[in-house]
């Protein structure tokens, strides 16, 4: 990408935005001039253009040009290939290398999320995009970034990974069982810390629904993010889990009226497939060109590409699959409630419960080495004495059920007699 002057950089970016929005470019570049996208990070002044956000020697990068970049087909003898083949079936030419650019999954993933092709970036999963943003956005030792515990523990892993600085505002805590709004995030309280950064943090990571939160975040608090006076940042919507929220609940369209939201996905969990490693960025042209210019230049592989493209050939199918999790979801929870040991069982719209049970960990810990494994969550903020299960299948999900109420009613009891014991 050819570097410009942080205003001309402004004014393109309306123009193209305004194209997409059907709006008109003077009205849009307008709207950005009067701060509407952001004004001032903690000070007040101009806020900060994509230029000024990305690190300097990023936005100055020649990225690497390898050989696919100019040609895919005849005889290719430039990419030091092996012709011969590999020992193994081979039905997707595995000597060569894949396409760098991925056009045809960018397509289907563009017209099941609402957004033009090149508003999308492939990665494998959505981890190596949140590493790259930070990579992106952070000068190791100086910037931030700001999180919402409980959330998803690879934000961390990642900062401290680039030497990146870590600002964290505790969600609400949760609303329980009744589904009162709960685990929401404190915008007033994540502006305030922004402002104390004076300047330094360049990303807030919303994870919506949370993980392990099981919660949708307001749609209305992200927005006030994107617009607030003081935040010129980048925010970022992980939506790692939104095909099992209500319908409407993405925030993926929005990424062509805020150039500075990014929403993250993942083919992981609503698709059911974890294990061709396959998530995707949405958001702004020109923040997907900065993230296509850093990455490695085949870091989606051709088995990954293939069984993603077939993925969304059967969006029905999905659809059946979401429900039938959605229905073992009401049931698994009307079950946990119905238990004496459990607790609160906190509002889901993910593919997990979270739930408070008496004597979690030793209730954990007991039923893994049954065979019937669940996540402790016990040491997360809001979070005491809480198990997350996944809904599992119905054969599953029954599993789980008859184990924890066999193993909580017998730490129950000997709790009883211990005591007994003690008087």
């Amino acid at each position: 990408m050819a570097q410009a002057s942080s205003s001309s950089f402004d004014k393109a970016l309306a123009v193209a935005s305004g194209v997409v929005l059907g709006l008109g470019a003077r009205a849009l570049w307008d709207r950005v001039r009067a701060g509407s996208a952001c004004a001032g990070s903690g000070g007040g002044g101009k806020p900060r253009s994509l230029e000024q956000l990305v690190r300097p020697n990023i936005w100055g990068l020649k990225p690497y040009r390898c050989a696919r970049d100019d040609f895919d087909s005849g005889v290719l003898l430039d990419a030091n290939e092996n012709s011969m083949g590999p020992p193994c079936a081979n039905a997707d030419a595995f000597e060569r290398y894949p396409s760098p650019y991925q056009w045809e999954l960018k397509a289907l993933v563009a017209r099941h999320r609402g957004v033009a092709k090149e508003n999308v970036f492939v990665g494998v999963g959505s981890d190596e995009a949140i590493d790259m943003l930070l990579r992106i956005f952070c000068v190791p030792g100086r910037d931030s970034i700001l999180i919402t515990p409980p959330t998803y523990g690879m934000y961390k892993v990642c900062a401290v990974t680039n030497d990146v600085g870590l600002v964290e505002v505790p969600l609400t805590p949760g609303g329980g069982t009744a589904g009162a709004a709960g685990f929401q995030l404190r915008v007033a309280a994540i502006l305030e810390a922004v402002a104390e950064a004076r300047g330094a943090v360049k990303i807030v990571f919303a994870c919506t629904p949370g993980n392990p939160t099981s919660r949708m975040l307001s749609r209305a608090d992200i927005v006030a993010l994107l617009e607030a006076p003081g935040y010129d940042g980048i925010v970022v919507a992980d939506e790692a889990y939104i095909d099992f929220a209500p319908e409407g609940a993405s925030l993926s369209e929005l990424v062509r009226e805020y150039p500075r939201l990014i929403v993250l996905q993942t083919m992981s969990k609503a698709f059911g497939l974890a294990g061709i490693r396959c998530g995707f960025a949405l958001g702004d042209e020109a923040v997907v060109e900065v993230l296509n210019k850093v990455k490695a230049p085949y870091n989606m592989n051709k088995l990954t590409s293939r069984v993603a493209q077939a993925a969304f050939a059967e969006i029905a199918k999905l659809r059946a699959n979401i429900g039938v999790v959605l229905g073992e979801r009401a049931r698994v929870a009307a079950a946990l409630e119905a238990l004496p040991s459990v607790g609160a069982v906190h509002h889901s719209d993910t593919n997990f419960l979270l739930f408070e049970v008496a004597h979690a960990h030793a209730v954990y810990d007991t039923m893994a080495h049954a065979g019937v494994v669940v996540r402790y969550r016990g040491t997360e903020t809001h979070c005491a004495g809480c198990l997350r299960a996944t809904i599992g299948t119905r054969e599953e999900n029954d599993a789980f059920l008859a184990m924890l109420a066999k193993t909580a009613a017998s730490l129950a009891a000997a709790d009883d007699a211990k005591k007994a014991a003690q008087q």
